[in-house]
């Protein structure tokens, strides 16, 4: 189906999924381009986020996030706190080297069943680990980390379901990482 506008009509634009309210037609095509180029230019979040939200409000939430100015993979995780509600501000955190990466990677990639990282500081204890599950009933992947505090030995624990199509996205964002934190 086309849509004839005339020059001075306008329509709702929707960019990455996202509506940008209403744009005007233009008569010229490079001008109706560029008036619909995405508004973030071409630097995008380098996050990709896993939402598992549930009904019970037992699910949770991990977020993989590159940043090049510390070298590092930074993986957050945080509990369901309401029905599309996520608790942030009692988030794990790890930051991931080349060689947590990989262990993750070799997961993923079959050559392992279970990754699993440990992070030891004065302050807390942190743990991250991806198995491989072969019951047909239940998803293919489990993703868990927890963290216990050294002070009161207090202990947060984040566990997410992965399906095969997450798995996926999920490698191809790691070795992706790894190519970028490398430099190449």
């Amino acid at each position: 189906m086309t849509q004839n506008l005339t020059q001075n009509e306008t329509r709702p634009v929707a960019i990455n999924g996202r509506s940008t309210g209403n744009r005007r037609s233009s008569a010229k095509p490079e001008a109706s381009a560029a008036e619909d180029a995405d508004p973030r230019g071409t630097e995008f979040p380098a996050d990709y986020t896993i939402y598992k939200p549930n009904p019970r409000t037992t699910g949770g939430v991990v977020r993989f996030s590159l940043n090049r100015a510390k070298a590092a993979l930074f993986v957050d995780a945080a509990n369901q706190s309401g029905e599309k509600q996520f608790d942030w501000e009692n988030k794990i955190t790890m930051k991931w080297n080349l060689s947590d990466i990989g262990q993750v990677l070799a997961t993923l990639q079959g050559g392992l069943t279970q990754a699993k990282l440990f992070h030891q500081s004065e302050k807390a204890n942190s743990t991250f680990e991806l198995t491989v599950r072969d019951d047909p009933g239940r998803a293919p992947y489990l993703l868990g980390m927890s963290r216990q505090i050294a002070a009161d030995k207090s202990v947060r624990k984040v566990a997410i379901p992965l399906t095969h199509g997450e798995a996926a996205v999920l490698e191809a964002t790691l070795r992706t990482a790894v190519s970028r934190l490398i430099g190449w």
